[in-house]
């Protein structure tokens, strides 16, 4: 389970007060992620048509599953330009962003919605049969 989840093996360290040698340097790196990836988040929610709230989702609960179940300590987690834009004219041939009163139309966020779960799902698939070969 802990070559799984690897969380395992530096949660119980931590509880036992290794969370003092590494807070300094954890304060300053969540600082920097926040500085940076709220206002990319929310730029990059715009770029596919939806609200800038949903760029801070996209902005944080990637950090949290993988500081969690994730093994690098050097890679960058979050929203980009590509998928964006993807998402956004993906979808957008299905529903359009907005309705004819100018607000945001729910079935294209739901829409937006779906498709990263269901891409998330299958890169968790993935991840569990072990096909990251392939990328490398």
């Amino acid at each position: 389970p802990k070559a799984l989840v690897p969380s395992l093996t530096w949660v119980p360290e931590m509880a036992k007060g290794g969370w003092r040698e590494s807070l300094r340097g954890d304060v300053a790196a969540g600082l920097t992620v926040g500085a940076f990836l709220v206002p990319q988040g929310m730029s990059y929610a715009l770029v596919a048509e939806l609200p800038p709230i949903y760029g801070l989702y996209t902005a944080s609960i990637p950090l949290i599953v993988y500081a969690l179940l994730g093994t690098s300590r050097q890679l960058a987690i979050g929203p980009v330009a590509i998928v964006s834009l993807l998402i956004g004219h993906g979808v957008g041939e299905i529903a359009h962003p907005t309705l004819d009163d100018g607000s945001t139309n729910p079935e294209y966020i739901s829409l937006c919605i779906a498709a990263s779960l269901l891409s998330g799902l299958l890169q968790i698939l993935m991840s569990f049969t072990r096909l990251g070969f392939i990328t490398s």
